[in-house]
């Protein structure tokens, strides 16, 4: 299987570097060019701690962890590295580590090459990357790898008849972090014991800012807010009426996901012809405002605390569901698209109360409705999402017990153990 594996990076690599490339593909295939000069900046003299993440979501994930062991151990050199574009090229993700890169392709070569580089104490993967060469190359030189905030599905190759050479990289891990019981659980049915379930380490993150904004203030004013935050086309599409139908005491912030302006033009055709744009706003007029469109990055997550419902994007189409964490953490009911089946915090959420799926435009007029009618209601969703995000806390601290030493019974999560 893993021959197999091999050949197909290999035509795959190979394909990359004869057809014509742009966007994000390009950058992927150019960024991986870079990477020999990029790690000859890492020094001999230091141990390496080398965490990757897959893109932005998981670094997000991995943050906590990398925070704290620069803490404890201020003498080690950090490496992160990325599998897609979408999570190097955002500024804030070369903030903390010494060296910040991209993931070499998954060919033997590349990661025999990139291995001897490095020399890592340390090695930590982030939630899903599981590259066969890669954990191979690891395994056979006894470089200690964990898995932080592993999330498994009984629908993953792991857990398929057909699925043994995979199982077998999962044994090569130290240590596996999961966020859940039933995560453990599928591990120990395919006989993977060096588990323990501690959580998700985003929780430990979601602390709104807390500084003012006065632009919120003044959009706000009196009124209530709704802020829909990272949406997509297709979540746009089903509250466009909703919008249109919101009583006069409510306004919207909306913050697309991508900043493209095309798009940004697109949608604000459709929005109410008094609405406006960050980018060009006039506050003079702001009372007269129903939709401020959000087009720029790194203001979403401190407006939530302005907001009385909270709409997450992704949900409605393929993209994914965006984090619901921070308007959680503000203590505001949340409202997703369809499909969240891949998200246990909005499974959880939904089934605690504080979070409303919708299917489409009708439903959401109807839920909205709702909570546009009843304070009561919105306090009561509120509470019950800011109570879960609070409960939830201190996977960060559970890991970094065993990552450090520190843990009085530290041999009780090791390899040999079997529940």
């Amino acid at each position: 299987m893993r021959f197999l594996y091999s050949i197909a990076v290999f035509f795959i690599r190979g394909l990359l570097t004869m057809i014509p490339l742009s966007g994000k593909v390009k950058q992927f295939v150019q960024g991986r060019k870079q990477i020999w000069d990029t790690i000859a900046n890492v020094p001999k003299n230091k141990k390496v701690i080398w965490m990757h993440c897959a893109s932005l979501g998981e670094y997000e994930q991995g943050l906590p962890i990398l925070q704290e062991l620069k803490k404890v151990k201020s003498d080690h050199f950090f490496v992160v590295t990325f599998f897609s574009s979408s999570g190097y090229r955002v500024p804030k993700t070369h903030l903390i580590a010494d060296l910040t890169t991209y993931l070499p392709w998954d060919s033997k070569a590349d990661v025999k090459r990139f291995i001897q580089k490095l020399k890592p104490s340390m090695v930590l993967f982030i939630r899903y990357e599981f590259w066969p060469n890669l954990l191979t190359m690891l395994h056979k030189k006894n470089i200690p790898t964990y898995l932080i905030a592993g999330l498994f599905q009984s629908q993953q190759l792991f857990f398929k008849p057909w699925g043994r050479s995979f199982r077998k990289l999962l044994n090569g891990f130290e240590h596996i972090f999961v966020q859940n019981e039933s995560s453990r659980h599928l591990l120990h049915s395919i006989g993977v014991h060096q588990t323990s379930v501690s959580g998700d380490t985003r929780f430990d993150r979601v602390q709104l800012p807390s500084n003012s904004m006065p632009f919120m203030e003044r959009f706000c004013h009196n009124r209530h807010c709704v802020v829909a935050g990272s949406t997509w086309t297709a979540d746009e599409e089903v509250l466009i009426d909703v919008i249109h139908n919101s009583p006069d005491e409510w306004c919207w912030l909306i913050a697309p996901h991508e900043i493209n302006e095309n798009k940004i033009v697109s949608l604000m055709e459709k929005l109410p012809k008094n609405s406006q744009r960050y980018s060009t706003h006039n506050e003079n007029t702001f009372s007269n405002t129903s939709v401020l469109v959000l087009d720029t990055v790194g203001l979403l997550a401190a407006t939530y605390r302005y907001s009385d419902i909270a709409y997450v994007g992704g949900g409605m189409g393929t993209a994914g569901l965006h984090n619901i964490l921070e308007p959680a953490a503000a203590g505001v009911p949340i409202i997703i698209g369809k499909n969240y089946d891949r998200f246990p915090e909005a499974i959880e959420l939904i089934q605690a109360g504080g979070v409303k799926p919708i299917t489409d435009s009708k439903m959401a007029n109807m839920i909205f409705q709702k909570l546009f009618d009843s304070q009561n209601e919105r306090e009561q969703k509120g509470a019950i999402n800011k109570m879960y995000v609070q409960r939830k806390q201190g996977a960060t601290k559970r890991i970094l017990q065993l990552l450090t030493n520190t843990h009085p019974n530290n041999i009780a999560v090791s390899k040999n153990v079997k529940g």
